[in-house]
């Protein structure tokens, strides 16, 4: 298991901490309750819609020929959780929940998303903030990705997954969206999330827990599913050599955001990247 590109540079922070995340959304959900806000959105709006427009390129919706409507389906009115035309989508580190919302009103299946998070207010907020917005479906649950497994979709009987029911808002719940076959999503997102992993203490051998990262994601994502991830800790060849080393992630394409320069250098605050989970047997 290799260390991320740069991992040495990045020493451990708060930042890598769930103590800090937990107060982090404990105030929000806090300041919810009392005045509507719904919190920081991680890298800003713009990422969120650069992230969704690149969803809809490369992770389409079902198309309107199938659908007896052109218009796309009601955020609060997902469609049904069995039908196989509507790609799977898992966030890592979800936080508040703005990008599956802002996915669920570009018209993704609400019922075909899943948000994870181990802070549990982070859960109780994007659920008190999909109610309010009337957004139906997506399920919220608490999990620590790389020492817990993760709600997948499928359809038919319940399952439990990891031997444990989803915390769904700090309780536990039984749905018929699981199952036990854990590589089955279309899309996997992290924006923020990879970075923060990077932040946590290092362990004996001198690496951070965001080594054990890569292969979670791949393992999670179905053959030929896709992983976008937006960092500002990692450059874009940092991100490629980290989720490539392993040979079943593959890059795909990136995403271009604004530019700076400085002392006749360019670059910008955050990247995009995306990878997608190579075939079996192909090379």
């Amino acid at each position: 298991m290799a260390a991320p590109p740069s991992d040495a540079e990045l020493q451990p922070s708060k930042l890598g901490t769930k103590e800090h995340w937990d107060h982090v959304y404990s105030s929000e959900l806090a300041n919810f309750n009392e005045i509507g806000d719904e919190g920081e959105i991680w890298f800003g709006e713009e990422s969120v819609e650069k992230m969704v427009d690149w969803a809809l390129e490369h992770v389409p919706l079902p198309s309107v020929s199938s659908s007896s409507s052109s218009v796309p389906p009601s955020p609060s009115s997902p469609s049904s959780p069995s039908s196989p035309s509507h790609p799977s989508i898992l966030e890592v580190g979800s936080g508040n929940g703005t990008l599956l919302f802002a996915l669920a009103e570009a018209g993704y299946a609400p019922h075909h998303m899943c948000g994870i998070d181990y802070s549990a207010d982070a859960v109780a907020l994007a659920e008190s903030i999909a109610e309010t917005r009337e957004i139906e479906g997506i399920l919220f649950a608490q999990r620590d990705f790389l020492g817990e497994e993760v709600p997948v979709l499928g359809g038919g009987e319940t399952h439990e997954v990891g031997g444990e029911s989803p915390a769904v808002g700090g309780e536990e719940t039984s749905t018929p969206l699981f199952t036990t076959n854990p590589s089955t999503w279309d899309l996997v997102l992290d924006k923020g999330t990879y970075d923060a992993i990077a932040l946590g203490e290092k362990d004996e051998w001198g690496l951070s827990p965001a080594a054990r990262y890569p292969a979670r994601v791949a393992r999670l994502l179905r053959p030929g599913g896709y992983f976008l991830i937006t960092s500002c800790n990692f450059t874009e060849e940092e991100l490629k050599a980290s989720f490539t080393a392993e040979k079943t992630l593959r890059y795909h394409s990136r995403v271009q955001h604004r530019t700076f320069s400085f002392g006749g250098q360019s670059g910008s605050v955050v990247c995009t990247v995306a990878f997608v989970k190579v075939e079996e047997g192909s090379v």
